[in-house]
């Protein structure tokens, strides 16, 4: 790519001469340089990076740094307080970085970890696919449709193996589910209700006081992308309270969802809905954010409709608790013969009387998983595609992106999954794009012209 499209006006090229002096330190030989795309390198590791070293990301990183044939070599994040510690942690093989370029211009990376917060991580996991790293890219995936769309187009054209964090993707429960729906015990199923409830008091997260950013911590790097703001010790915390921030994450639907709406989307082989409605605002909860404190959705597909509602008001869980505030959470197949009930654990079949004449769980046919990285670290090694990659979650994450466009647009949204558009909204087709703060540029050249 030619350096007019970098998202700064420092170029690559300038990043690649300041990365030179992390090959002094000690490496390993990259799976690519064996020129067998993918093949185990020499040492039989693979040299890995991680951007964003907070919760998931250090999650992320010590299930990954557990494996026999992994070597970090790399680890960036925007504060010393978070990267200073897990350099010291790997000093014998790792270099630390700010700016996340310098670690994509190195050339013995094979494949990094992305879990910065979420307005950052479309563009980092494209510059992930340019630079021809592997990535593992925590939920949300994305916060727009064409975010959506040209991070699963950057992947196709780079050939890159993909995981999106949604580890109870992974969870044996959740197979048993599908096995279940794709059973046809249930018969028919007509509509599918997903939630995600809990109650933050009236204050929400509180009242951050005004203060500079701490020593260490560039924050105009943190900003990125995303509109310029003042520090705020909130927005900065973690994504418990990042979720109220909307224009950096889109709130709790695209905190949550992912997780939630995996399992229909996967149990039911779900393309891209055709009708997006979206309601919801910011009724009850003050403190700081922005972000809507109720959401309803209800996506239109071929056959089916499904339903997402989202309360930070509010925790009754219906079947799946209620008193005490808590954080709730279920999904609902509703099918011509019984319900099933589930969430991260629970796989409940409720009949319709004697409509459903097969009440034995289906036999197990969906192999257990390794774990949601290792799988990923295979695949690397394997160049086979994971279960939860860009190609498939992308199916998963176009519903949020195009459920926040509702939302921001104030009216339905109808999307043409053959021509991957907006159809009939110059206005929401324009809202779909988000606008980068400069020097920051979207990456045009992997979506579709109008």
């Amino acid at each position: 790519m030619s350096d007019e499209n970098d998202p700064s006006s420092t170029s690559r090229r300038d990043f690649i001469k300041t990365a030179a002096a992390a090959v002094a330190l000690p490496t390993v030989v990259p799976a690519s340089a064996l020129g067998r795309d993918g093949a185990v390198a020499p040492s039989e590791r693979i040299a890995l990076g991680a951007i964003g070293l907070n919760g998931m990301g250090q999650a992320n990183l010590n299930a990954c740094a557990g494996q026999p044939d992994v070597e970090v070599v790399g680890l960036c994040d925007v504060a010393a307080s978070r990267r200073e510690p897990l350099v010291e942690r790997f000093k014998d093989t790792a270099k630390g970085y700010v700016d996340y370029r310098e670690l994509l211009a190195r050339p013995d990376v094979d494949a990094v970890i992305i879990a910065t917060p979420p307005h950052w991580h479309a563009l980092m996991a494209i510059d992930a696919c340019k630079a021809g790293k592997d990535l593992y890219v925590q939920k949300p995936m994305t916060l727009y449709p064409e975010e959506t769309l040209a991070l699963r187009n950057a992947v196709r054209r780079h050939k890159r193996v993909s995981q999106v964090g949604t580890q109870v993707h992974a969870s044996e429960n959740y197979r048993r589910v599908v096995e279940w729906v794709r059973s046809g015990q249930l018969g028919p199923i007509s509509v599918v209700r997903t939630f995600n409830v809990m109650n933050q008091g009236p204050d929400g997260i509180g009242y951050a006081p005004k203060e500079d950013p701490p020593a260490g911590l560039d924050w105009d790097l943190w900003l990125g992308p995303g509109p310029s703001a003042p520090f705020n010790r909130h927005l900065f915390a973690d994504a418990y309270y990042h979720c109220s921030f909307f224009a950096y994450t889109g709130g709790w639907t695209p905190g949550m969802a992912p997780h939630i709406i995996d399992l229909p989307i996967w149990a039911l082989e779900l393309g891209p809905p055709t009708l997006t409605s979206c309601t919801g605002g910011r009724y009850a909860i003050k403190g700081d954010g922005d972000a809507p404190d109720t959401q309803e959705v209800t996506w239109r597909y071929p056959g089916l409709t499904m339903t997402w509602a989202m309360s930070c008001c509010n925790s009754f869980g219906f079947d799946f608790g209620r008193g005490e505030p808590a954080r709730r959470l279920g999904i609902y197949f509703q099918g011509l013969r019984g319900t099933l009930l589930a969430d991260y654990n629970r796989c409940e079949i409720v009949p319709e009387g004697d409509l459903l004449t097969d009440r034995d769980a289906p036999p197990r046919s969906i192999p257990p998983s390794p774990g949601h990285e290792r799988e990923w670290l295979d695949c690397v090694k394997s160049r086979q595609e994971p279960s939860c990659s860009v190609e498939y979650h992308w199916k998963v994450d176009l519903p949020i992106t195009l459920a926040n466009l509702a939302y921001r647009a104030g009216r339905d949204v109808r999307f043409d999954p053959k021509t991957e558009k907006i159809v009939g909204d110059r206005e929401a087709a324009r809202l779909a794009r988000p606008v980068y703060r400069a020097p920051w540029k979207f990456p045009v050249e992997y979506v579709k012209t109008p």
